[in-house]
């Protein structure tokens, strides 16, 4: 049997709610930090997170704070469920805690803005070269996790100790996680297929079909593969639990958020009153302006991309998103991929 542990979970969205409960499901102590002290009170009086997880009870064993310091020194790991675009502001706080030889297990699943940095780097911009980052990645919405719902997961990271670590610590018979060390390509199929889930959602308000939504998804999967590997990640990677195993889930979900934003900008509204009416965050939103910010650095043309960047930032109309799709020059499918950059694997042992 594999002895407990302690673990705090950075973050009281309904991610890391649901992760502070498999781990506590799991036979681990466990703290939950929540940036808010006046929230703190209400998760630790109700036992219930009526904001961002609502009907799903918080065991007494739970232990819940607003002290960093506290959170901070209590865990053996620190989970930071922290949405990217704010990641960087609790790690300058938590440079200057007692942070050192403990495992960080990063759950976000975009990219900065400006910087355009994934969140592993983000971390390591901030807190040295040497981190032990741990990616968690893959199609596992908290509604479902905390309900007990079977889900698959990968870990990922260069250091495979430290992903081994998380693996046999995290998992439970609900709860399956794989290892892997392609800690760029889950990172970006954690983040990428967000973008693609605007598009889809966007088919869906349009009032489209099958055959258009598994068309875009299927195109959308190949842009996730070129822009990764063009920065270095397995093209592998791509077809595991972080690239199309998330990318179905955040397409068809009823609990996508990103797949919400594009449904809702089909029917017409305009993306200011959609953001300002969801509590949760949309990472797909400032993760395609970060993607364009990219491409435009990198000469690189991803269209599904650049037409909902165009959507979110320049008010382009759906229906003329569509057209321009659908007028480009046809060619070879396969012509989609620079080939010569993919590595194929050794099945010999």
């Amino acid at each position: 049997m594999v002895k407990k542990i302690r673990v705090t979970v950075l973050g009281d969205g309904g991610w890391g709610t649901a992760l502070a409960l498999v781990n506590v499901r799991r036979g681990n102590d466990v703290m939950l930090w929540s940036a808010f002290e006046d929230y703190a009170k209400i998760l630790d009086k109700e036992r219930e997170n009526v904001k961002f997880l609502p009907g799903v009870k918080l065991p007494r064993e739970l232990a819940i704070t607003s002290n960093l310091k506290e959170a901070v020194d209590f865990g053996e790991i620190l989970v930071l469920a922290i949405p990217s675009q704010y990641l960087r502001n609790i790690l300058f706080k938590l440079r200057e805690l007692d942070y050192k030889g403990k495992i960080l297990v990063s759950t976000a699943k975009g990219i900065e803005k400006k910087t355009c940095l994934r969140s592993s780097e983000i971390i390591r911009s901030v807190l040295g070269k040497n981190a032990p980052v741990v990616a968690l990645s893959g199609p596992s919405h908290a509604e479902e996790v905390a309900r007990k719902i079977p889900t698959l997961t990968v870990v990922a990271s260069d250091d495979m100790k430290n992903a081994q670590y998380v693996q046999e610590h995290f998992r439970d018979p609900q709860f399956r996680i794989y290892v892997q060390k392609d800690i760029i390509g889950a990172e970006f199929g954690g983040a990428l297929k967000n973008v693609i889930a605007i598009a889809a959602g966007v088919c869906d308000g349009l009032k489209f079909g099958d055959n258009t939504k598994s068309g875009l998804i299927t195109r959308g999967l190949y842009e996730m593969v070129r822009l990764g590997v063009k920065h270095g990640a397995n093209p592998n990677t791509f077809f595991g639990l972080s690239g199309i195993g998330d990318l179905i889930t955040t397409c068809f979900s009823k609990h996508g958020r990103n797949l919400y934003v594009g449904r809702e900008l089909g029917k017409g509204r305009k993306i200011k009153e959609i953001l300002a009416g969801m509590a949760m965050v949309a990472e797909g939103v400032d993760t395609s302006l970060s993607v364009h910010q990219l491409c435009e650095r990198e000469d690189l043309h991803l269209p599904i991309m650049h037409e909902v960047y165009r959507m979110l930032f320049e008010d382009k109309d759906p229906e003329e998103v569509v057209s321009t799709l659908l007028s480009r020059t046809p060619y070879e499918e396969w012509k989609a991929f620079d080939l010569s950059s993919f590595k194929a694997r050794s099945t010999k042992k």
